[in-house]
C-alpha cells in the first residue's frame, strides 16, 4: 500500500485478519458534504491517503465509489486493491436478517465486490419509522461472522461499543472483532477502552480526533487547548498536528476528516518527528469530556433508558 514516489507513505497497522489497514484515514462524514466529494478523494489519494472512511449513515457511498474508480482510472492506484475501503451498517439495518442485505446494498452504491472493513456503527437497532427497539448483539455479530466468511468483508468490526460492550461481543465471537471506531482525542482518551481493546487483538481508531470542532455535537476542547497551542509553539508545528501525533505516539489509527487541501497535507506531516516527554505531560493535563455523547438513542422502547447504560458508566 506504498503511495507514489511523490506522496508520503502513511504507516500501517495490521488487523487481526491479517489485513493491513493504514493509520491514517479519510473520513467522508459531514454536516455539509461538498459536491465535488470524489474529486477531493481522488486528490487525497493522490496526496498518499489510502483509507477511505464511510457510511450508511453518511450517504457517501456513492461519491465514495466513484472516486475509487475516478484513482484507479488516473493512474493515482495501481488498483482498488491499493486503497482500504470502511463501511458502516446503519442502525436500521442492524437486525440479524438485515446485516448481509444491507452490506450488499453498501457494496452497490460504492460498486465494490468487497469492503476492506464493515462496522456496526453503534450497539443501537430501530425498527418501523425509526423507533428504537432492543440491539440483539449476537445475532447481528454471527451476521457480521457470515459477511467475513462469504469474503464481502475482508475485516469486521464495531463502532462506539464501551468496555463492558467489548467484553461480551469477545465473549462469544467466532471471528473477533478487528477495529472499535470510537471518539477519541486528548480530550477524551478512552484509557480504559484501549486496554480491553489492546488486551485482545482489536485495535482502535479515533474519529473526532480533532474534537469535531464546529459539528452540532463538536468541541473546541482540542483545537483550542491551551496546552496543544503551547506545543504546538514549542514544537513550530499546528495544533492539529500535535494532536495527530500524540495519537499516533499511542499506538492509535484515526480518520480525519477535511475537505480542504492544506490541511490534508499538514493532516499526514505526522510521521517524521517525536513529542518529547514535556509534551506528552501537558496533553496529559487535558480536561476529559465526552463530546458524542448519543442522546438521541436513548428510549423508554429501546435497549437504552439513559446514557449511563448507553456507555455503561463510560461517560
Amino acid at each position: 500500500m506504498a503511495g507514489a514516489s511523490a506522496t508520503t507513505t502513511i504507516p500501517c497497522v495490521t488487523l487481526n485478519t491479517g489485513h493491513a489497514m493504514p493509520v491514517l484515514g479519510f473520513g467522508t462524514g459531514s454536516n455539509s458534504t461538498p459536491a465535488d466529494l470524489s474529486a477531493i478523494i481522488v486528490d487525497a489519494v493522490r496526496l498518499g491517503y489510502r483509507h477511505i472512511d464511510t457510511a450508511s449513515l453518511y450517504g457517501t457511498e456513492g461519491a465514495v465509489g466513484a472516486a475509487v474508480a475516478a484513482a484507479v482510472r488516473a493512474g493515482a492506484v495501481a488498483s482498488r486493491g491499493d486503497l482500504f475501503v470502511t463501511s458502516k451498517l446503519g442502525v436500521a439495518d442492524a437486525h440479524p436478517d438485515r446485516v448481509l442485505p444491507a452490506l450488499r446494498e453498501s457494496l452497490a452504491r460504492l460498486g465494490l465486490g468487497y469492503l476492506d472493513l464493515f462496522l456496526i456503527h453503534w450497539p443501537v437497532a430501530a425498527g418501523e419509522n425509526r423507533k428504537l427497539v432492543p440491539f440483539d448483539m449476537e445475532g447481528v455479530w454471527r451476521a457480521m461472522e457470515e459477511c467475513h466468511r462469504l469474503g464481502l468483508a475482508r475485516s469486521v468490526g464495531v463502532s462506539n461499543f464501551s468496555s463492558e460492550k467489548m467484553c461480551r461481543l469477545l465473549s462469544f465471537a467466532a471471528v473477533p472483532p478487528a477495529v472499535n471506531q470510537v471518539e477519541l482525542n486528548v480530550a477524551w482518551r478512552q484509557e480504559k477502552l484501549r486496554e480491553v481493546c489492546a488486551r485482545n487483538g482489536v485495535v482502535v481508531t479515533a474519529f473526532s480526533p480533532l474534537g469535531a470542532f464546529g459539528a452540532a455535537w463538536g468541541s473546541n476542547a482540542v483545537m483550542e487547548s491551551g496546552a496543544l497551542r503551547d506545543v504546538a509553539a514549542r514544537r513550530g508545528k499546528t495544533v492539529a498536528q500535535v494532536a495527530l501525533r500524540w495519537l499516533h505516539e499511542q499506538g492509535l489509527s484515526f480518520v480525519v476528516r477535511s475537505f480542504n487541501m492544506e490541511r490534508l497535507k499538514q493532516n499526514m506531516e505526522l510521521f517524521d518527528w517525536e513529542l518529547s516527554e514535556d509534551d506528552k505531560e501537558l496533553i496529559m493535563q487535558i480536561p476529559q469530556r465526552r463530546a458524542c455523547r448519543g442522546e438521541f438513542f436513548l428510549s423508554p422502547d429501546g435497549q437504552y433508558k439513559s446514557l449511563e447504560e448507553l456507555w455503561d458508566g463510560e461517560i
